[in-house]
This record gives structure tokens, C-alpha cells and sequence, in this order.
């Protein structure tokens, strides 16, 4: 999928019933960039409370790491480009 916008996968996002944890890494890349305080709370800037919850009961099969992952953790990627109608917009691009 070329558009131009360097976007590579179109991603489905799915509906599960208990939130998928994020793993260390994230943490750790969240912590540093000031979006988690150090108790583990999420703080993502323009995302509201009700939106976090949401977030945090879907899912996405990543291209890149090839395995199921939270969208919380999907939405923090530096591969993440857009989230439309259910979709996720994936640059694709190695770690």
C-alpha cells in the first residue's frame, strides 16, 4: 500500500476482553518520554479518560513485531501513523 505517505500496512483493529499488557519495553519508552509517571498510570496528551479505557480493550496484530499487541502500545509506536475508522495506518518500518 503506497499512498505517499510512506504508509506500508493497513491494520485492523480488534475488540478483546481484557487488556493486553505492555511489555517492558514500552514502559520504559513511555516513562522516558514523559506519556507514563512512574506509579504506571498512562498520561496521553489530547486523550481522554473515557478514550484511554476504550483504547486499552483493543488490539492489533502488528506487522513489525509480528505478534498481537495493545493498542495503547501500537498508538505510542514511532510506526504509527494514523487511526481511521477502525483501522490503523502502519509505516512498517524496522526497529
Amino acid at each position: 500500500m503506497s499512498d505517499g505517505t510512506g504508509v506500508k500496512y493497513l491494520v485492523p483493529i480488534k475488540q478483546v476482553d481484557k487488556s493486553i499488557k505492555l511489555t517492558d519495553e514500552a514502559r520504559t519508552e513511555l516513562r522516558s518520554i514523559g506519556m507514563m509517571d512512574e506509579k504506571g498510570k498512562l498520561k496521553l496528551k489530547g486523550v481522554s479518560a473515557k478514550m484511554l479505557k476504550r483504547m486499552k480493550l483493543e488490539s492489533v496484530d502488528c506487522p513489525v513485531l509480528k505478534a498481537e499487541v495493545g493498542f495503547v502500545q501500537c498508538y505510542v509506536c514511532k510506526n504509527f501513523h494514523s487511526r481511521i475508522t477502525g483501522q490503523v495506518y502502519c509505516k512498517g518500518e524496522p526497529f
